[in-house]
């Protein structure tokens, strides 16, 4: 019966954990609570692991809809730099680390102006201008959430630790995996270790 289960997810249970992904801080935001399983003796919050799938799942299908030269991907916080990078990289898709430039999507008068039909965010906080910008032009956002955020003019939420480079790298690595798929995409989808960072794969 275990084995079925696991055979629903998009990675089997034990990559989810090991990867941290479940794990939230000690702030519960009213936005977050819906998908938070328990708070920890320590006081960390955890969210329902078999929500952050389904999540994903919604994710999958909703970017899956959009050519890649329509999406734009946004990530400030340090811990993503490498998996958003990466998943630009081999998808085709428009990716900003370390700094979102102003004006890219509001500014016609930009030389590299242009106008995403969807944007993807690792932090609501963090990556606050492009989510304003989004919300200003009516682009629907899809934003990995942690349970201390604020979730206001986000269209789809992917509840998870945002703030770790694994939890962070196996999300991005399974959006680059499902979104290469349903595009026909026929590059080599790099390991999950070039998303995270880590010198050895997680096992």
């Amino acid at each position: 019966m275990a084995k079925e289960k696991s055979e629903e997810l998009l990675v089997p249970m034990d990559d989810y954990v090991k990867a941290g992904i479940s794990l939230g801080t000690k702030v519960i935001t009213s936005f977050m609570k819906p998908y938070v399983y328990r708070r920890r003796p320590d006081g960390l919050a955890t969210i329902n692991t078999k929500v952050i799938d389904e999540r994903l799942r919604m994710a999958i299908n909703f970017l899956s809809k959009y050519p890649s030269k329509e999406i734009l991907v946004v990530c400030k916080r340090e811990a993503g730099w490498k998996a958003v990078e990466l998943f630009g990289k081999i998808t085709g898709t428009r990716a900003f680390t370390k700094k979102y430039p102003p004006g890219i999507i509001t500014n016609p008068k930009l030389p590299d102006f242009f106008e995403p039909s969807i944007i993807l965010i690792v932090d609501p906080w963090l990556d606050k201008n492009p989510l304003k910008d989004a919300s200003k032009l009516n682009i629907p956002v899809v934003s990995l959430c942690d349970t201390n955020n604020i979730t206001s003019f986000i269209d789809l939420i992917i509840p998870c630790n945002n703030k770790s480079n694994k939890s962070i790298g196996l999300v991005f690595w399974i959006l680059a995996r499902e979104y290469m798929k349903s595009q026909g995409i026929k590059e080599k989808l790099p390991a999950l270790s070039d998303f995270t960072g880590e010198e050895e794969p997680i096992k």
